[in-house]
């Protein structure tokens, strides 16, 4: 219950971002992709393979080839107090070489506020030496070592990128002249307060293998000119999606077939369907058809070193309502570093003299910047903050700044995806209370807490609040974990008459281990709610967690009844579905309590912050369904891959597990055909033959038949169905216009011959006769030999292909057919079933689709299946990871985004618990770490009605039972008002209220002055 995908809501789309279109252009210059890291000692002799089941859904966003470079990769982190150790525990995760752990400083007892390895008992020891243990425990194949030494050039020399935190800028200078003169890779990160401030310098030669992350795209050509530049039209169906400076190939392409010999070509978008190319007027004329696919090229981007990015800077927006804070943040971080220079020390919390004192550094650090980079008028309030809050140290901050500092070291590890060029500052003052007045020096005063760097922000009123809040938490996953952490680091719940309660009846699995970081390897088989609950207690023994295992639901309604809800401070979601999300929507909405949301997809994530009466619900918008495959495209005109996966899966349901369970019906409930005879169209045909074939046509009785049955199965699919499609439409057929009928999205098959020679031919025999006589409760086998011996038995009908057969075009013919069933056929079939009488204790077994048991012979169905159709019709096929991700519909993840956007929904949560009433606080935010894309907006408001209505009710209802209705006979309706609601309701739907019910929901029918009907809203009726 961890991941949610993007489809819901408002998710950013890369087509309309460029990747680095908020800064500055890095000069283009096309390479070939390097094989490992520029720096050579990331050589391995002997490279690892990846674990395929442990990075299964990490390998969807990253890929093998980067993940083989992150895997080469030696990382230094120096600095470990909360913003080092959530960047380091998201490298760990990722799976890197091997990262040293450097801090020459013991543990305080501010360090504990988001410091999530260290304990009480360990302050005064290094932290680099007291967190080792935890975070090599996080993933067994990167080792984890302390270092406690200085930092000289003989030991940076060994690493392929450092990353410094916490470090004073006199050693970020020194370190990032060594670093960028030697061609190691530095990312400088710091947070202070609600403050963070994050530095990339990838070298002069950095090589971007893929800025971007997405797909290649491909289009449909249907026009090629010849011309200077020659204009490329692309088939109507859908926009072609490329932008300007894409690289494209061509392939099939008839008539102009220079095209597809020739190398990647740049393109200019013209329009949604056209766009141009190279010179195409000494080429042969266009005929027709061609795809043109998206082409990766990969290019050299350069850094400046930090010393002269210093006074040269480009900067990424984190957030453009902010768009002036950045160049005075680079200001001020100078000043504050000046500071500390000068005093030994930071400014105190919410210290007047400090604070004037960094301001009077801030103007004298401004007025020596360069004339780019001076500001005219110096933001002094946005400096006093600064100051006012450096000594604090926040969870929320660090999980952002750490997640994005993180995955900077990914890209900077394997090339893919836009580095950040080159800094980036952030800043989430609006979480400050709005009477900034309750903040004082005394407030905010170090009290040996594990608070104190939550308490220099904030003060000792809000520590109080978080403590006392009682949330619910729906998901233990990833999300889920990320944000117990959190909830764990800042106190939510730790206090007296505080409480957390988390749900998730999910067990954990190998996969989950790469970025559910509160589960080791031990855990595996394991609750996620319980194990997620007793590791964060570690974290913060304070907290009072309680665990659940139950789906919230309808049926769920008794546990999380009204007492239950009536009790919470808030709800936050970590679901993987949207409906679950669209449940507790409703929920929170019913019960008016306030929601944080989030989700991700890859390098993409959003959050919503839903406030009763404040801002509008989660379900409020909706976003529009996905687009489905046409039902003929399927069938019989396939063009990518998509449509081949998805024709092998719902081969999966129609063979192994739709048959099974109508047999069982059929053994069991005696009305099964009575019901099935009341079916539409021609269903009832097609489940009475599918229960026949199942029990008497096709019913196994031994391992031979099995594989008799997948032979024959596997030349009907792959031969015969394809005979018959072309004997209906020959290769040479016309439309009515004239046109060739096999063009465009239409592609012209030709049938496969079985050869058991062929390792896909065999891989798709062995997966579906070990799947049929699992549903027949047969043994099956993988002895290749054997079945390549018992198919040499198996005897092939000849097909020849049948007139009359009606092929469909498309969805369109399909639907305006009539579907007429033979009702005598019908009853004849219904003589031809076995009586149940006569199968006693006879029953079958459906198979539910599992993807990731790679031993389970599904995913070996899909790929051969899948790839034997893409043969049939000369689509490429696809490998079985590829097959996994799009068949098994999974949702690519990587620590680090998840980090990045529980950071952003605990910032929210700071909000929420103090309880801010102006709209403009809050954020829904958005992001793509990938590009990078920061994007931030005010909530949409909740909508107001006028008070008084002036309506007439008509009818009045509780869930199934009519209350009231305006044709009532005048006695029942007299008797009724006398009557309490609750009696009223028991009477009606003849149950009694339980205990738990605290109120009832109420629908409404109304009409107007004008005896009109109006839509309203459900009443709640509150019980006393």
């Amino acid at each position: 219950m961890s991941k949610s995908p993007m489809s819901k809501k408002r998710c950013i789309s890369t087509a309309d971002t460029k990747p680095g279109s908020n800064h500055s252009s890095a000069p283009f210059i096309p390479v070939e992709a390097p094989t490992a890291p520029a720096n050579e000692m990331a050589k391995k002799e002997n490279e690892a393979d990846i674990d395929e089941v442990l990075y299964s859904r990490q390998l969807y966003v990253l890929g093998h080839e980067a993940m083989k470079r992150l895997q080469m990769s030696s990382i230094l982190i120096s600095g470990l107090r909360g913003l080092g150790v959530e960047i380091a525990k998201n490298i760990i995760l990722g799976g890197v070489k091997a990262v040293t752990l450097h801090d020459q400083g013991n543990a305080q007892w501010a360090d504990l506020s988001s410091q999530f390895y260290l304990q009480e008992e360990d302050v005064g020891k290094n932290r680099a030496e007291a967190s080792q243990p935890h975070l090599a425990k996080l993933n067994t194949y990167v080792p984890v070592c302390a270092y406690t030494g200085p930092l000289t050039e003989d030991f940076l020399s060994s690493f392929q990128v450092v990353v410094l935190t916490n470090s004073p800028l006199h050693e970020q200078l020194h370190v990032g002249e060594f670093c960028h003169s030697h061609a190691i890779k530095l990312v400088v990160a710091d947070t202070r307060g609600l403050f963070g401030q994050l530095f990339c310098d990838f070298g002069e030669e950095m090589v971007l293998i893929d800025s971007n992350g997405e797909q290649p795209l491909s289009a449909m050509v249907s026009m090629v000119t010849k011309d200077s530049p020659g204009v490329v039209t692309c088939l109507d169906e859908t926009r072609h999606g490329f932008e300007s400076g894409d690289f494209v190939s061509f392939t099939e392409v008839q008539g102009m077939s220079e095209l597809n010999s020739s190398p990647p070509v740049e393109i200019k978008v013209l329009g949604p369907y056209t766009f141009s190319i190279c010179d195409t007027t000494t080429f042969s004329d266009y005929v027709r058809g061609g795809i043109v696919h998206q082409v990766k090229v990969p290019r050299k981007i350069n850094f400046k070193s930090l010393t002269k990015a210093l006074t040269e800077p480009d900067f990424v927006m984190t957030d453009f309502a902010k768009f002036s804070h950045p160049p005075h943040l680079h200001v001020a971080f100078q000043a504050l570093h000046q500071f500390c220079s000068q005093h030994g020390r930071l400014p105190r919390p919410q210290n007047q003299a400090d604070a004037t004192e960094m301001v009077g550094l801030a103007q004298v650090v401004n007025e020596a910047s360069p004339p780019h980079v001076k500001q005219k008028n110096l933001d002094e309030e946005l400096v006093q903050q600064l100051a006012y809050m450096a000594t604090g140290d926040l969870a929320p901050v660090n999980a952002f700044i750490g997640g994005l500092a993180a995955q900077e070291v990914m890209k900077a590890c394997s090339g893919k995806f836009m580095p950040i060029m080159q800094w980036l500052y952030f800043d989430a003052l609006e979480c400050l209370p709005e009477d900034k007045e309750t903040l004082t020096e005394d407030s905010c005063h170090p009290r040996q807490s594990r608070y104190d760097g939550q308490l220099a922000v904030f003060g000792s009123d809000l520590q109080e609040k978080l403590g006392k809040q009682r949330y619910f938490l729906v998901g233990a996953g990833a999300l889920g974990c990320e944000l117990l952490k959190n909830f764990a680091m800042i106190g939510l719940g730790c206090g007296e008459g505080g409480d957390i309660t988390v749900t998730d009846m999910d067990t954990i699995e190998k996969s989950n281990l790469n970025r559910q970081f509160l589960f080791r390897p031990w855990d595996v088989t394991k609750l996620k709610s319980d194990t997620a609950a007793a590791a964060v207690q570690q974290m913060n023994p304070q907290m009072h967690i309680t665990s659940h295992q139950n789906r919230v639901g309808p049926d769920t309604e008794r546990i999380y009844d009204d007492d239950f809800f009536h009790a919470l401070d808030g709800v936050a979601n970590a679901l993987d579905n949207v409906d679950a999300r669209m449940y507790m929507d409703r929920r929170c909405v019913y019960y008016r309590k306030p929601l944080l949301e989030s989700g991700t997809l890859g390098t993409k994530g959003n959050i919503q912050v839903v406030i009763p009466f404040l801002t509008e619900s989660y379900s409020s918008s909706q976003d529009p369904p996905e687009k489905s495959i046409p039902i003929c495209t399927l069938k019989n005109f396939p063009n990518a891959i998509e449509h081949t996966l998805q024709w092998a899966r719902d081969e999966f349901e129609s063979l192994f597990k739709q048959p099974a369970e109508n047999v069982n019906q059929y053994l069991t409930d005696p009305k099964f055909v009575e019901r099935t005879l009341r079916l539409a169209g021609t269903q009832p045909l097609e489940v009475l033959e599918a229960v026949h074939r199942s029990l008497v046509l096709q019913r196994p009785h031994d391992w031979a038949d099995c594989v008799t049955w997948a032979c024959l199965h596997w030349h009907s699919q792959y031969a015969n169905n394809i005979h018959q499609l072309l004997h209906n439409f020959p290769p040479e057929q016309l439309t009515s216009s004239g046109a060739p009928f096999w063009s465009g999205p239409k592609r012209c098959p030709h049938p496969l011959i079985f050869d058991v020679t062929n390792p896909l031919h065999l891989d798709y025999i062995m997966a579906a006769a070990n799947l049929f006589a699992q549903t027949y409760g047969l043994t099956g086998s993988k002895d290749r030999g054997a079945v390549a011996a018992l198919l040499q038995t198996v005897h092939i009908p000849k097909f020849t292909p049948k007139s009359g057969v009606k092929i469909h075009v498309s969805d369109q013919e399909l639907q305006s057919a009539s579907a007429s069933v033979d009702d005598s056929h019908l009853e004849e079939l219904k003589t031809m079933l076995p009586s149940p009488e006569k199968l006693p204790g006879f029953k079958m077994c459906p198979i539910d689709f599992e993807k990731d048991n790679d031993n389970n012979f599904h995913m070996d169905f899909i790929v051969a299946a899948s790839n034997l159709r893409a043969e049939n019709y000369d689509i490429p096929p696809a490998d079985r990871h590829k097959s996994k991700l799009i068949a098994g519909k999974i949702i690519p993840a990587i620590a680090t985004t998840t980090a990045a956007v529980v950071g952003l929904v605990c910032l929210e949560l700071y909000k929420v618990v103090q309880g801010h009433q102006r709209l403009e606080a809050y954020k829904n935010g958005f992001l793509n770490l990938a590009l990078p894309f920061f994007g931030f907006s005010e909530p949409i408001a909740a909508p107001r009605h006028k008070t008084e209505h002036k309506l007439e009710i008509t009818m009045l209802s509780q869930g199934v039972s009519m209350l009231y209705s305006f044709f009532m006979p005048a006695t029942k309706l007299k008797e009724r008002l006398d009557q309490p609601m609750t009696e009223i309701v028991s009477q009606v739907s003849k149950r009694k209220l339980g205990r738990h019910v605290r109120a009832l929901v109420l629908e409404l029918c109304c009409n107007d002055d004008n005896g009109e009907d109006v839509e309203v809203p459900y009443v709640r009726y509150t019980i006393r």
